[in-house]
């Protein structure tokens, strides 16, 4: 998943939040949203001065490079806290957890089965030690509802919240990154549902925009390939698929945690499209035609970027930081 660099005012967020939620894509990592000690504030609003983010990495030795676009955020010298933690140590998030109100767990080893699980319950047995909780928002996969036979698609139904995917289909395609999110949600479900914790996930389609950190993640990577190298395999192989625009993707976090009736699951995807939509040189696939029904996360009054959106900041990040030449 891409990291954000910005946030947008939207729907009832009427001001804009200065301290950016960042998601990042993998490094053992949870943002929390506490109120500072002696705090008068009660609306529970991240954009507030008052609200520390803190973000944990899995070690600081020789990180501080990776690190530096981190502090560059506006207002991370006064709001943002780096806490070394590790996913797959049980009390790790313990101390730094205690006093928060909300939890963002964002973090997923790409096709690792057991950090993804055990990663996710230990960072919600924390929370549990945790009093002042309000809420845990978890960042899951669209994929953890559309990968499934052809045959199980109806062209006529868009897949919704109320849809998984196949864990059997999965495992015998060993498909890895889609099991590991549907494990890990499912075992995050009947986690908080067991100890009274307020979740909501989040479930992002193909995640698109301008990147954060100087170094390439996933899905950069895949648009840089397509763009310079015509490099398709990967879009093939995915066939139909949901793309979202990484602001779409922070603010909606920051949505379902503020709004009080947010609850359940959340599919984020601006759009579905076919190979052949997204650029002419792919050939049709012929695969079975889907759509997301995006209707519940809507209600809360999101409004999505565009498909042009995403692929112009895409591009634009990926120009500014010397990946691609302007010429492309």
């Amino acid at each position: 998943m891409l990291q954000s660099s910005s946030l947008r005012d939207q729907g009832n967020l009427d001001q804009r939040i200065n301290m950016e939620l960042v998601v990042q894509e993998w490094h053992g990592t949870s943002a929390l949203l506490p109120d500072l000690p002696n705090s008068n504030h009660s609306s529970r609003d991240p954009g507030n001065p008052q609200t520390m983010v803190i973000w944990f990495i899995r070690a600081f030795k020789g990180n501080q490079k990776k690190l530096a676009h981190l502090w560059r955020l506006e207002g991370a010298r006064e709001r943002l806290r780096l806490v070394k933690a590790d996913l797959m140590e049980e009390g790790s998030f313990d101390d730094a957890i205690l006093g928060c109100h909300g939890v963002f767990h964002s973090a997923s080893p790409t096709e690792i089965l057991e950090p993804a699980v055990e990663g996710t319950l230990n960072v919600l047995r924390s929370c549990k030690k945790n009093p002042s909780l309000r809420r845990v928002v978890l960042t899951s996969s669209s994929t953890a509802v559309r990968v499934r036979p052809d045959e199980d698609f109806d062209s006529n139904i868009p897949l919704d919240e109320s849809s998984w995917s196949s864990v059997e289909f999965c495992k015998t395609l060993q498909l890895w990154y889609p099991l590991s999110k549907i494990l890990a949600e499912k075992a995050a479900w009947d986690f908080c549902k067991e100890n009274g914790i307020d979740l909501v996930t989040v479930l992002p389609s193909f995640v698109i925009g301008q990147s954060l950190p100087p170094d390439l993640c996933s899905t950069a990577s895949d648009v840089l390939g397509l763009l310079k190298e015509g490099e398709t395999e990967k879009f093939k192989r995915l066939g139909r698929m949901g793309y979202v625009h990484i602001d779409d993707v922070a603010l909606c976090h920051i949505l379902v945690y503020e709004h009080e009736s947010a609850n359940g699951r959340y599919l984020c995807s601006s759009t579905v499209l076919d190979n052949n939509e997204l650029a002419s040189l792919f050939e049709q696939l012929g695969r079975p035609r889907y759509d997301l029904n995006t209707s519940k996360l809507k209600s809360l009054g999101f409004k999505f970027k565009t498909i042009q959106e995403m692929f112009d900041d895409c591009i634009a990040s990926l120009v500014e930081q010397g990946h691609l030449t302007q010429s492309v």
